[in-house]
């Protein structure tokens, strides 16, 4: 069963209050998206401990109703530039 993008974007918002999240589909099936993310809460962390922050935040969907998510993260810092 496919996640449809707002509820993905719901249930980040969720982990991640302050997070800025914009979701394409990748293939028009509800499978595979990617995911720009920027939050505070990357401040400090690796780009790995960035993924696993969302990954939590998708409370174990991912593999099973979400088959794909490519994620890029950042912080508000990087974005200003």
């Amino acid at each position: 069963m496919a996640m449809e993008a707002h509820v993905i974007e719901a249930m980040i918002k969720e982990a991640l209050p302050d997070a800025t999240v914009a979701i394409r589909d990748l293939a028009g099936d509800g499978d595979h998206y990617a995911a720009e993310i920027v939050s505070a809460a990357f401040r400090g962390k690796t780009r790995v401990q960035q993924h696993q922050l969302v990954y939590a935040a998708l409370k174990g969907k991912m593999g099973g109703e979400l088959h794909a998510l490519a994620l890029t993260t950042y912080t508000p810092e990087a974005v200003e530039g």
